[in-house]
């Protein structure tokens, strides 16, 4: 089974490397970017039979730091 994990920074935590693309495309003339969030896409394959809880264990211990981020798990 294919996964893709997306990982967040929750909402008022500070983006330092969000705010450094909103500068780089304002400074490339992109000026309609009003705020830029940025994140990370984890791919995984995993054995058919992994359960949700392990899903979820391994979001927690390893790929999101959940104290200031979110994550979501997709199905692909």
């Amino acid at each position: 089974m294919k996964l893709r994990i997306i990982v967040t920074l929750k909402n008022g935590v500070l983006d330092p490397q969000g705010k450094a693309i909103q500068h780089a495309l304002s400074g490339l003339g992109f000026d309609g970017v009003h705020d830029v969030r940025a994140g990370k896409l984890f791919e995984l394959e995993v054995a058919d039979d992994t359960s949700d809880a392990a899903i979820d264990e391994m979001c927690r211990k390893l790929l999101a730091n959940t104290v200031i981020e979110n994550y979501r798990v997709e199905r692909a």
